[in-house]
């Protein structure tokens, strides 16, 4: 099925960024000829949908990139939203906890940051965090009271509800296959039938660098997926954790170390540990494709993380494997928490941009050519912050539409 009629933009991807700048655009532009074309049969189907829906606050990210903006103005404006359209959510604030006198100068760098950043966060010291987490292990802490959970799918069902209403067109069950720029026009040639725009917005998230590649303006660098595994605490324990605690990270690893989350849907998550997927999509152990495992271990930049961090890999991957690793990984945060305290939750999986030299892109990622923006790289905390990266998105397009 050919379909001739000519969209001002397309935008590939029904996940939260892809359908935030959607939602933009029209909210710019009323009246613009916008499509969102999506692979799976309904919204948020793989990142936006398998994450623990946090709100989070910016302490982390490196002062002036556009992970830090994007992330406080972000938030901001995915509050109003919530609260304008009746997403729950709650601003409950989180702990991030030194268990140890070897982990202070970490945290007091973090600490750095989220002053910066212009996080509302404070030093605390043991007896204030037990006030707060009375079950918590730690001698220091920082407080953040900003942070906060969303219901990041409902978010998503939401803002496809706003784009019908606006009269722009979700077609789901349309993978693109083939993307051609030429006349000054973008064609996508999809499952489903071609679509036909001026401009084109890549959002591809998990497989960004394949789309990008279509476009003919490939990423500097590849997607690892990472399969993150989670536990959620039994209702007669969920006492244990009242908000969010997290570790302090290793600044040399992207990944945030294994964490408590209370959910916005009820129930206390715990994890992630990071584990090489054998498939982009692969939310199961035993979920394996083989194109994207070939791909990730043939390629340079694979190879050269894992030889810098096998060690931190290997015990990942032993944290997979066993039950009782991943308990006591947890129970240096709670030493309360026992195995039988914890049942087996959904995974998600992480789209992780790494150079060919084994560096890991911590930034979003935006490439722009005369006809085609590729978000090549958005990790966390691209969902808090979608809305704003959506404006700007909308700030590089919107000079070029007429």
């Amino acid at each position: 099925m050919t379909d001739n009629t000519l969209n001002d933009v397309a935008i590939i991807g029904g996940g939260i960024v892809g359908l935030a700048t959607a939602w933009r655009l029209q909210q710019r532009r009323p009246g613009l000829r916008v499509i969102v074309v999506e692979k799976e049969s309904g919204v948020a189907a793989h990142q936006s949908g398998h994450n623990s829906g946090v709100l989070h606050s910016g302490i982390y990210y490196r002062p002036g990139s556009l992970r830090a903006t994007n992330c406080r103005a972000g938030k901001l404006a995915m509050q109003e939203f919530c609260q304008e359209h009746g997403v729950p959510y709650d601003i409950c604030g989180k702990v991030i906890v030194a268990v140890d006198e070897n982990e202070i100068s970490r945290l007091e760098k973090i600490f750095e940051r989220g002053q910066a950043n212009g996080v509302e966060c404070t030093m605390i010291d043991a007896n204030r965090l037990h006030e707060l987490e009375p079950h918590v292990a730690g001698v220091m802490a920082i407080h953040v009271p900003e942070a906060g959970i969303a219901d990041y799918p409902l978010v998503c069902e939401k803002l496809a509800g706003l784009i019908r209403e606006n009269g722009g067109e979700i077609r789901f069950d349309s993978k693109v296959e083939r993307v051609q720029v030429r006349d000054g026009e973008v064609r996508l040639e999809t499952r489903s039938g071609d679509v036909q725009a001026k401009y084109l917005v890549t959002c591809a998230g998990l497989q960004a660098d394949r789309v990008a590649r279509m476009t003919g303006h490939p990423l500097e660098a590849d997607i690892v997926p990472f399969r993150g595994e989670y536990f959620e605490l039994k209702p007669e324990v969920e006492h244990l954790c009242r908000n969010l605690i997290y570790p302090v990270p290793d600044p040399s690893f992207p990944f945030l170390g294994v964490h408590f989350t209370r959910m916005i849907r009820g129930g206390v998550e715990c994890g992630p540990n990071a584990v090489l997927a054998f498939a982009r999509e692969g939310y199961r152990k035993t979920d394996i494709n083989l194109r994207d495992l070939a791909g990730t271990l043939t390629y340079p930049g694979f190879l050269r993380l894992a030889a810098k961090y096998w060690k931190t890999g290997a015990g990942e991957m032993w944290r997979s494997a066993c039950k009782g690793a991943f308990v006591r990984a947890l129970q240096r945060l709670i030493p309360e928490i026992r195995s039988e305290h914890l049942v087996a939750a959904p995974a998600g999986v992480r789209a992780q941009a790494l150079g060919r030299h084994g560096e890991v892109l911590d930034d979003f990622v935006i490439q722009e050519s005369e006809r085609v923006i590729n978000v090549g790289n958005a990790p966390s905390p691209a969902a808090t912050a979608s809305l704003n990266i959506g404006n700007l998105i909308v700030d590089r397009l919107e000079p070029r539409l007429k």
